[in-house]
């Protein structure tokens, strides 16, 4: 028997003599908690009582691992944008766990399908997952947020299936999920590659779209949410083995596995859009329990969604209530999961209350003055497909870090020759203060990627000129034409000798360009190793070897490379600027010609130029070490040759009386001149399309040993 409970908090709230249950609607006229058994017998509770729009219920005896749904009762008027349909069993918006998968048919619709105006009659609950009351008890020990700065981040993309699922050296009964992401044998990849925080692919439980189960498909990436609250229990070891519960201890233990290794934990979160889709999608949780407060409906026909993100349906952050999921959201996660960090997919859509782009929007200033979710980093994936102004780089409050698409395709484009990019690269590689520089920001807003799952793996961008997505079901029409990549002479796999000795320097320059720039470098699962996707440039329906991370046929000279120039930027502020280098600073960085000249309007503008030396004064890094004393660093000559053969540089006439070390060289070419002390020189080739790194030491202190 149900008596009347407390409105919040939100959700399913275990207590010592039973659970109290609280929901919010506005459009209903009344609400049911379904309580399912263990034969999945369904027991209705009428919800007695609501205040300012909240149901709330205790049940007596009810505990953790309750399996239960919502039923509600009220208008069904499309017209209205009102879908209120007693028929369909209703997740809970804030259940912290889900157990089942969702089965397509006429069920899960909330109307007729021969009368799209008329509501369904056909019960769902067969055809749903259950929500599930959870014990929130967990054991963190001393675990603390690491709070590490942007500037010091170099952040690792990766998706938790797929980052272990082939992995030999994690057991087969944790593989693909967030037990084997916390196994020493994935850990000790990321720590020894150098790597400072992961950003997970959607955790959050997501449904795949009927069209793709139609294909025998799935949503491998998981960009589909209906439980924003949950895990995502099919990346669960202890769900695989009969624990729904499993998957939120498991993820807890994960999170506190990799801060134990040093490693912050980013979320991609996707708050822009739910699994429900269109309005002829499944009814499956906020559209039937309130449609006009968790979707932006359409103002001419509210029984139709606005669209700002191509997946049918977009979240209305324009609505209290609304916001106070995704708000609420985001502090469960930092509080009660310990997640150190955000990324928004399309988040331009969360500040569209009003239909355009806002930077004042009701969205950023709750994130601003939030005491936990301001704390924390955020990260803009600064695009959707909103109207008119669907691209907003730069455009993000201060406290933002965005993707920057724009350096990904300056870079991209730089190093496949492409003509008049050698401005542009040297504003994206000294942190784009053209998007930043004039808000307020810092370098660290800019969040540098050369490749991430939505598109080519590095080694597909140097072997592919177009997409191989036919696997996908969609005749190669799915995904992006604009790759800006280059095959290097032939499509895919070769034995041409020339063309994959070409595809090795181009890597390599990628990411040394990557992590020598200026912001915060992204890494992308696997591109230290070599992974291809065959071409795929949208493989977010591929959960097979075409996604996950190969282990065993690793390219071990690549990510030997790799591990090095994370480990020069770890140990160099140099390249982990906080502050952009203009005015008072100007002196800090200088730009030559390959003849040692310094670079003036007409060498910048020559659309012919490929190449360019930078001075970087380590003098001016405004840095401390951890007990707050001084850290100075060294200088550095970082030496560009975008050319097709080798190319002799000049050291400008100020700094050859210097004792000069190559530090890196990313040609590998195996009779490259190898890294050592050089001295005073004159001269140095750098190999085609490569990048060289020359470090000085100062003849009378060499600041990396602490001297002053």
């Amino acid at each position: 028997m149900a008596t009347p409970g407390l409105r919040f908090p939100l959700g399913a709230t275990p207590l010592a003599a039973g659970t109290n249950f609280a929901v919010a609607s506005n459009v209903a006229e009344g609400l049911e908690l379904c309580l399912f058994d263990t034969a999945d017998e369904e027991t209705r509770l009428p919800f007695l009582d609501v205040d300012a729009g909240v149901w709330h219920a205790f049940v007596p005896e009810v505990g953790p691992g309750q399996a239960y749904g919502l039923r509600a009762t009220g208008p069904y008027r499309p017209a209205d944008g009102i879908r209120c349909n007693p028929a369909k069993l209703l997740l809970d918006p804030y259940a912290r766990a889900i157990h089942g998968d969702v089965t397509f048919g006429p069920e899960v619709l909330g109307y007729d399908p021969d009368r799209p105006d008329a509501p369904s009659s056909l019960d769902s609950a067969g055809h749903v997952p259950r929500s599930l009351v959870v014990d929130p008890a967990f054991d963190w020990g001393t675990d603390v947020p690491r709070q590490r700065r942007l500037a010091d981040s170099i952040v690792y993309e990766l998706h938790v299936k797929g980052f272990t699922m082939a992995h030999p050296d994690v057991p087969p009964e944790l593989r693909g999920t967030y037990a084997g992401l916390a196994h020493e044998a994935a850990t000790s990849h990321l720590v020894d590659l150098g790597v400072t925080a992961v950003e997970l692919l959607p955790v959050h439980r997501s449904v795949p779209e009927a069209f793709l189960v139609e294909r025998g498909l799935t949503n491998y990436w998981g960009y589909n949410t209906i439980g924003f609250f949950a895990p995502h229990e099919g990346y669960s070891a202890a769900a695989r083995a009969g624990d729904p519960l499993g998957a939120v201890r498991e993820f807890k233990a994960m999170v506190l596995a990799l801060h134990q290794a040093g490693l912050e934990v980013i979320l991609d979160v996707v708050f822009n859009h739910t699994a429900e889709a269109s309005e002829l999608g499944p009814t499956l949780c906020h559209r039937g329990l309130d449609n006009p407060a968790y979707y932006r409906l359409d103002p001419d026909d509210p029984s139709r969604y606005l669209d700002t993100t191509g997946c049918g349906n977009t979240l209305n952050a324009g609505d209290p209530r609304c916001l106070q999921l995704i708000m609420d959201s985001l502090r469960y996660w930092v509080t009660d999961m310990h997640v150190d960090g955000f990324r928004f997919d399309l988040a331009p859509s969360l500040a569209r209350q009003e239909g355009r782009f806002d930077q004042v929007s009701a969205f950023f200033d709750l994130v601003s003055q939030d005491p936990v979710v301001s704390r924390v980093k955020l990260i803009a994936e600064p695009w959707d497909v909103g109207q008119g102004d669907s691209y907003d780089l730069g455009r993000f409050p201060p406290q933002w870090s965005e993707w920057n698409g724009r350096y990904r395709d300056t870079m991209r484009d730089f190093w496949r020759r492409h003509d008049g990019m050698l401005g542009q690269f040297g504003t994206r590689l000294t942190g784009s203060s053209d998007l930043y520089g004039g808000s307020g920001r810092r370098p660290t807003a800019s969040v540098n990627l050369i490749t991430v799952h939505d598109g080519f793996t590095l080694r597909d961008l140097v072997s592919y000129d177009g997409k191989h997505n036919e696997a996908n079901g969609e005749g190669n029409r799915d995904g992006t034409d604009d790759n800006r990549s280059w095959n290097c002479g032939a499509e895919g796999p070769t034995n041409d000798a020339e063309v994959n000795a070409l595809r090795a320097r181009q890597s390599r320059a990628l990411l040394a360009t990557l992590l020598l720039s200026f912001g915060v470098p992204l890494l992308l699962a696997g591109d230290e190793m070599g992974r291809t996707q065959q071409g795929n440039n949208n493989a977010y329906c591929q959960d097979n070897a075409t996604t996950w991370v190969d282990w065993e046929h690793v390219d071990d000279d690549l990510l030997a490379f790799t591990r090095r120039l994370v480990a020069l930027r770890r140990d160099h502020p140099t390249f982990r600027r906080r502050r952009f280098l203009s005015g008072a600073d100007v002196s800090a960085l200088a730009w030559f010609t390959p003849s040692g000249d310094p670079m003036g309007a007409a060498n910048w503008s020559d659309p012919y130029a490929r190449s360019l030396a930078v001075h970087l004064d380590g003098d001016d890094v405004p840095d401390r070490a951890e007990d707050g004393s001084p850290l100075l660093d060294n200088d550095f000559l970082v030496l560009v040759n975008g050319w097709w053969g080798p190319l002799e540089f000049v050291v400008p006439p100020t700094l050859a009386d210097r004792t000069w070390v190559i530090e890196l060289e990313s040609d590998p070419d195996p009779d490259a001149a190898a890294p050592g002390r050089v001295g005073p020189v004159q001269t140095v080739t750098v190999g085609p399309q490569s990048v060289t790194v020359l470090r000085n030491s100062h003849p009378t202190t060499d600041r990396r040993e602490g001297a002053t």
